[in-house]
């Protein structure tokens, strides 16, 4: 294929693309479906994040200032801007990420719905609300009060979409912006300042800074930054609190992952489950953080399932995300062995292979992998292949016709974030709706997928009890009381020992 080359702006800072006098790093951005395809190269500055955290703290009063309705204007005009240009998005999504041109398009489509869903839904949330009375005869109003200056760290897996879900409640709420992509996806995040920079937002609300770890660890525990909104591993969450333990009233919203299971029972659409189960395993090659990582079937349905989703899973279609395959590629070199090392690591640990995930070489050179299925022959909490998010395109599959066994194994992981439950038992769905430790639990439905009119985020490892989705709002603001009293002074009513002169 002939590929566009892209030339590399720069840090966007300020409402403008700068580059640093001299680069302190650099790193090549290569599509992961087409190695050949060199997007561009990356010249990163470390001093950039300070000067993008000044410019957003001192646009941030101006910004917060405006009302509402003005701050919508500015963000309205980036939602016509996202709808005119979803398919030049899409494409830079698939060349960035090696996902199918299908599955980028969906991402592409779901900036300007956020933008929707937030103003017409979510903005609610954070209404004010006046209490009469709140204490006799004086009134009590509830607001919400912009944060400050956020910081947003973003994943390689969509590198659109779940950006942008922190960004636009963010901004729509006051808050400015500090954007540090992933350094997977560069292209994705400077087409996306492009975008910002075409809106004409304000010099300094939206800033966005290129770089590695050192990056993203001198931009949270910045002085100036006062939360941090944060999309990626458990590793790297975790790094963050750490970073950030001298600094604790900083608002931290992680979402940090899953090894999420769905439940399929004896009772349940096997049609429908199979599918189902096939898009939450395999879609986006198994790099989402909802998608499904272990199975467990009731015996009585045990085999049947288990040949229906070999057979569908190994004529899945894998290809260059041009050719608009089920599935495209891992994102790189490392995603690829530590798949292939968990393949080996699941048989080491007495679980048999189904269908052996490996490397795959096809026309275009490219990080692509064939899915896989093991058969656990006992659940085992400790298994080190049984609890890891791989964050590729494995499952396991146990029996238990035990439910009480099936949620302990749901919960044994220490993640949070998703489950599935194919049953038309609706008992069965409010006792996993208890006894379950996630955020998510869908009926007869896969884990993949979210509504951004529902909250999103997990338990354990999976996050930290700051959903985003429709509450992204809530941790972008703070809640301010006040009580408000326009009655002159009762001097009958003065406290005792109180003389007023």
């Amino acid at each position: 294929m002939n590929y566009k080359q892209i030339n590399f702006l720069g840090d966007f800072i300020s409402g403008k693309f700068i580059h640093g006098v001299k680069s302190d790093g650099q790193f090549k951005d290569t599509s992961p479906g087409d190695l050949s395809d060199q997007i561009m190269t990356v010249n990163f500055k470390l001093d950039h994040v300070d000067v993008a955290c000044t410019e957003a703290k001192k646009s941030y009063l101006p910004w917060a200032k405006l009302s509402y309705d003005d701050r919508k204007k500015y963000i309205l005009k980036l939602k016509d801007i996202f709808t005119a240009h979803e398919s030049e998005m899409a494409e830079a999504i698939a060349r960035d990420t090696g996902k199918a041109l299908w599955d980028a398009t969906t991402e592409a489509k779901a900036l300007s719905a956020k933008i929707d869903i937030t103003i017409n839904e979510s903005m609610k949330l954070v209404s004010e609300e006046r209490i009469t009375n709140a204490l006799p005869n004086v009134d009590g109003v509830l607001r919400y009060k912009s944060r400050g200056v956020m910081a947003v760290v973003g994943p390689f897996n969509f590198p659109a979409h779940l950006p942008n879900g922190h960004i636009i409640p963010a901004l729509l709420t006051g808050n400015t912006i500090v954007y540090k992509p992933s350094e997977q996806t560069p292209f994705v995040a400077q087409l996306y300042s492009q975008f910002i920079e075409k809106a004409e937002l304000p010099a300094g609300v939206f800033n966005m800074v290129h770089g590695e770890a050192e990056t993203g660890r001198r931009l949270v525990a910045h002085e100036l930054v006062d939360g941090i909104l944060f999309t990626g591993s458990y590793e790297v969450g975790l790094k963050i609190k750490q970073e950030t333990l001298n600094q604790y009233w900083k608002i931290l919203a992680l979402e940090m992952g899953g090894k999420n299971a769905t439940v399929v029972w004896d009772d349940a659409d096997l049609d429908k489950a199979v599918y189902e189960t096939i898009v939450g395993a395999y879609m986006s090659a198994g790099q989402r953080c909802s998608g499904t990582s272990k199975v467990i079937l009731h015996d009585k349905i045990a085999d049947q399932f288990t040949d229906r989703f070999y057979n569908t899973a190994k004529k899945l279609t894998i290809n260059h995300w041009s050719k608009n395959p089920f599935m495209g590629s891992l994102i790189n070199a490392q995603a690829v062995e530590k798949y292939v090392r968990f393949q080996e690591m699941a048989n080491r640990e007495n679980c048999e292979s189904l269908m052996r995930g490996k490397s795959l070489d096809l026309d275009v050179k490219g990080h692509y992998v064939t899915p896989s299925i093991h058969l656990v022959k006992a659940f085992d909490p400790k298994s080190i292949y049984q609890k890891t998010e791989i964050f590729g395109p494995n499952v396991a599959i146990y029996r238990s016709s035990d439910f009480e066994n099936a949620l302990e194994n749901v919960n044994s992981s220490g993640y949070g974030l998703c489950m599935a439950l194919f049953t038309k038992n609706k008992e069965l769905y409010n006792e996993a709706l208890l006894k379950a430790r996630v955020g998510l639990l869908n009926l007869n439905r896969t884990t993949n997928g979210a509504s951004s009119r529902l909250p999103f985020g997990g338990m354990g490892k999976s996050g930290n009890d700051r959903p985003s989705g429709h509450f992204a709002v809530q941790y972008c603001t703070v809640p301010m009381a006040s009580l408000e009293d326009p009655t002159e002074l009762d001097k009958t009513k003065l406290l005792p020992g109180v003389t007023l002169e």
